[in-house]
Formats: structure tokens, sequence, C-alpha cells
């Protein structure tokens, strides 16, 4: 379940959890609403007759945020430019996505889960036994997450069944509403909430409070949903209402921003609330770790080859290996590992390379100094590379039971986890690719458990509005101001800002408007974030579909290709289990006949 104040949490966990067998218990005898759990029928009993149970409602609103395909959406970094799944399973990757997908059916079931607490808590809430403010204000923040859940439908389904109050699964047959219709609902509960006195703009750390939904939460939700519909004033002038509100970006560095002590900062407008207990923690780092994590953890999702080669020089100077291995470019792609090895690689090391990767011969193999050299290549780029990512040669803190080991990324791996050289050790140990470091544990004692961590998982941050503001005076010609905005992104992260050098510099609203674009990628790698901002600039296929895009080794030797399905990816289908049960969402969206 959700909670709020850490410190309290441990006294509620138990409360909560019994809560929730009776949910299930009452829940069971009924017919799937839209194949959902039905929470809605709690509230046809007695859910909200007394205070506590009210409260415990509401709580279960926010839980559907736990849902890895509602809030904590890191896995849905895979379909965007940063990331790439180790495994070839995703269709939407392949080509083949069709209107059964799981990936479709489960994005409809969550968010519809979502959709159905909220309106069970806002119908019931008017009658629970609450005082007249306190009532007020949950009616508010379901309002705002019932917003939220619809917004996240209608950006990807674009136009939804409308459903405003709890209804029985046999009356779950509504056909869809148009898009435009849905942002109106969207962006009236969002200014009911705004309007609400009684909500606050923020909490402060160490509120009992902090992780609730804020007006801070909606007007940056208001704003986001002006920016699909492309009316860039009226998402300038919300966005800058979060600013006015006390939020900031975070000084304490950006790794840091990511561990527990900090997820309480004025950065964080809104994310999943997590503690290290199991079924209350993120698996964040069970799929983005190694198995040299605490925990021995799984490279699920990798960072994509050439997303990393993307980040620029501190200076801001763009990256080529052609400049820094001026025979790059006269070397077939496979033969580019040798600028890869590790220091002394063995005979039988070296014939293995040649048998592998076809190399002619190793000229460019320095015996002695491969590592450090490619090392230091790495060590001047936009330092929220090395903060995000296990580059080759860095350095990473993991664990093997209860001791912590530094261990080194290289290769060919040697096979030692409790002994030197203490290499990075993988479920990919044959090839070698970049791992993710942000989100993922480090040392014994960061987590309790792989698959429940307590670090709370980012939905919406300053940094993200602050360039969401951006965008919109951008678009508005008011250019100077929206680098000032964007300045300030770069400058937390120690990289130099826009027009002050001659690669920074602003030459049009164009170029602005690519280069807001990618200091999104770069800042919000792993955050489920940038997969929807491609969607709704239209720049999906060119960002991930490009010719020769796919899952690579690091110097880019192919290790499957991705496959554009065409622009109907664009607009998501109704999934083909709801049409099977509501006949009346058809007619399928254009080019989803299957």
């Amino acid at each position: 379940m959700w909670h709020f104040n850490k410190d309290i949490r441990m006294k509620n966990i138990y409360n909560v959890a019994l809560l929730s067998l009776l949910i299930i218990s009452l829940a069971s005898c009924k017919k799937d609403l839209l194949d959902l759990n039905p929470y809605d029928n709690v509230g046809s009993g007695q859910m909200w007759n007394t205070e506590n149970l009210a409260n415990k409602g509401v709580i279960g609103v926010y839980n559907a945020l736990r849902n890895e395909n509602v809030g904590a959406m890191y896995s849905y970094d895979q379909y965007a430019v940063s990331t790439s799944n180790r495994d070839r399973s995703q269709d939407m990757l392949l080509g083949t996505i069709t209107t059964g997908s799981g990936l479709f059916t489960n994005y409809w079931k969550s968010h519809y889960e979502g959709v159905h607490r909220a309106n069970d808590a806002i119908m019931n809430l008017p009658k629970a036994p609450l005082t007249k403010e306190k009532k007020a204000r949950l009616i508010a923040e379901s309002k705002v997450l019932r917003a939220f859940f619809y917004y996240k439908l209608n950006i990807v389904f674009k136009g939804v069944p409308l459903y405003l109050e709890p209804i029985d699964s046999e009356k779950a047959n509504r056909p869809k509403e148009t898009e435009e219709k849905i942002w109106e609902v969207i962006l009236k509960d969002l200014s009911d909430a705004i309007d609400e006195p009684n909500l606050p703009d923020k909490y402060k750390s160490g509120s009992s409070d902090f992780g609730r939904v804020t007006k801070s939460l909606a007007y940056s939700l208001r704003g986001k949903a002006y920016l699909w519909l492309k009316k860039w004033a009226e998402a300038e002038a919300d966005f800058k209402k979060v600013g006015e509100a006390g939020h900031k970006l975070f000084e304490g560095g950006y790794k840091e921003l990511f561990k527990e002590v900090n997820e309480e900062s004025d950065e964080m407008i809104f994310a999943v609330q997590y503690l290290p207990v199991s079924g209350y923690g993120n698996n964040i780092s069970f799929r983005y770790g190694s198995r040299v994590t605490f925990g021995s953890c799984w490279n699920t999702y990798l960072p994509n080859t050439d997303f990393v080669d993307s980040y620029t020089y501190a200076n801001g100077k763009p990256f080529k290996w052609s400049e820094v291995f001026p025979n790059w470019e006269s070397l077939s792609v496979n033969e580019r590992v040798v600028y890869f090895l590790r220091d002394g690689i063995t005979e039988k090391e070296k014939e293995a390379v040649k048998k592998k990767y076809g190399v002619k011969n190793f000229d460019e193999y320095l015996p002695n100094g491969n590592e450090a050299r490619l090392k230091a290549i790495y060590e001047t780029r936009d330092p929220r590379l090395n903060a995000s990512i296990i580059t080759p040669y860095s350095e990473y803190l993991g664990a093997i039971g209860s001791k912590s080991y530094t261990y080194t990324l290289r290769w060919p791996y040697r096979g030692y986890d409790e002994a030197e050289p203490f290499d990075v050790r993988t479920d990919t140990n044959n090839n070698f690719f970049y791992l993710y470091r942000k989100f993922v544990a480090e040392g014994e004692s960061e987590i309790p458990n792989r698959e429940y961590s307590p670090i709370d998982y980012p939905i919406i941050r300053y940094a993200d509005i602050l360039l969401n503001l951006a965008e919109a005076l951008n678009e508005q010609g008011k250019v100077d101001e929206a680098v000032e905005n964007v300045n300030l992104v770069r400058a937390r992260a120690g990289v130099a800002g826009l027009n002050t050098n001659e690669f920074t510099t602003i030459t049009s609203t164009d170029d602005l408007r690519v280069r807001i674009q990618n200091e999104r990628r770069w800042e919000f790698n792993g955050e489920g974030v940038t997969f929807f901002d491609e969607l709704r600039w239209k720049t999906w296929e060119e960002s991930k579909f490009y010719e020769g895009a796919g899952h690579k080794e690091i110097w880019g030797a192919p290790i499957y290709s991705y496959s554009w399905s065409g622009d109907k990816v664009y607009h998501w289908p109704v999934p083909l289990k709801e049409i099977q049960k509501n006949p009346n969402l058809k007619p399928q969206v254009v080019g989803w006949d299957d």
C-alpha cells in the first residue's frame, strides 16, 4: 500500500495489509470490472463509514501508482532511446506488435483500476465522517489522481471510455469518448483541485503528509496536458506556479538525488513511495543491476549504446569515437572491439576475440594502457553519464552476501566475485554492455533484498518542470527565457550552459527545440519519462528506429535490430480483450485491424 511518512509506515503497514485482504474477500464473488479488481465494490458496503476506513480508501487510490504500468514505469524506458532490453522479446521493438499485445492490455487495465478507485473515493467521501476541510482535501487528491490516470490513458489511446462514477461490471459497456472530451475532463479535475483552498501547495520534507497530492502536482499535470494540446502560454503559466510554490533543484549532486536520504528534497513533486519490506519496496535494482549487485540481480535493462554515445563532453562538444580513435572508421564494427579490451589479455582470450569478431590484428590495442585510455574518454563527458551508467573500467560498489566489494567493468570477464580482479559479473558475460548505476543498490547495506528497495521512484520532479517550461517558452519564441531554464538544469548537472561557448550557442528556435529534447533524454534516463516525450514530439521513429538501431555491444556490434511498425504506433489500439468484452469500443483504430 501507499504510505506517506516513513517514520510511521511500519506501524501502519500491517493494518493496510489486513484491509487489502478484506478488499480481496469482498471482491472475490463479483465479476471483473473491465477485467480489473473491482475495488469499487468495497465502497458499496461499509468502506466509507468511519474516518479510519475512509482514509484507507483514499490510500487505496494511491496504491494504483505502485503498478509498473502506472507510476513506477522504469520498464518503459526500453522503448525510449536510453535503454535496451537484453532479451529479444518486445514486440513493439521488433515490429510484430498486434492489438492482442500484453503491452496494450496491461496498460489499459492498470490505469482503469486507478480510475475506478478514484471514482469510488470521489463518490463516497462526501458521506464519510470527516471534517469539512479534510473531506475537501481528500476529494481534491482523488480528482488529481483520476486526472493522472486519464492523462496516461489519453496520451496513448487518444480517447477512451469515460467513467466518472462507480459502476457494476455489467454496465462497463460505454464507447470511446473523443480525445478532446477526455482532455476536457482531465483539465476540469485538475482545475477543481487547484481551486480547492484546503489542498496545500506542497509539503515540507519530514511532514507526515509528504508524498500526497499537492497543488504543485495539479499545476504540473495541467501544464503537461497543455503541452499535448499545444497551448504553450497556458502551460507556461502553470509550470511557473510550481516554482512559485517552493520547488527547486536538488543541489547535492545528480547521483545523490536518487538516494533514499534525499527522496524528500524540494525537487520531488510526486513519487511512488516505497519501504524496504517485501511487497512494499521497488524492484528496480533487481532489473537494472548485475550479478554482483546485492542479492545477485539481473541486467534485464541495459543502457543503449548509441544513447551513451550521444552524451556530449562537459563543455557541450559532441562526442565522436573517430576523434579519439583516428582509425575508428577504417575498422569494421566488430574489429573495434580492440579498443575496449582489458590490459594484458591472454593468448587464449586473444584467440577467442579473433574467432568471435573477425579481428585481423591487434595493432590498435595497448597491452598496458587500453583500460586507462578508454576510461579517460568517459571521464570528460557530461557528469550525468557516469552518475547514471557504469562505463568500461569504471568502479562499482557491489556486494556478495554480507560483504561489499569494489568491482570494475572489464572485458573479457575473468570470473571472480570475491577475489582479484573483482570484475563486474552479469547475465551477459559473453558480451560487453554498459550497465545502469542509477537506481541500482550499492554495497551490502543500501537495500535488504534485491526485490524490495526503499528508494522512492520519481514520477515528476522539478527538473522535468523546468525543461517543460523551457519547451513552452521556446514554442512561443521566448528563446532567452527558455535558455535560462535549461541552464538551471545544466548547471546542476555540471555541464556548460547554453550560449556560453561555440558548442552550446543557440542558432534558432528549431535548434533549441532539439537541444531541449536531448536534455530531457540525458536528464531522465531510467525514469520512464522520455518514451512518452517521443510520442508527443512525434520523434519516436527517428530517435529509436533509425537505420542501424538496435541492441548492441559497447563498440556497436549488433545483437538484434529494431523494426518500425509504422505511424500507427503513435495511436495505440483498443486492446483486443477489451473489444471482445465490450463491442461498443468498435470501430478499431485505423491501421490496427488485426
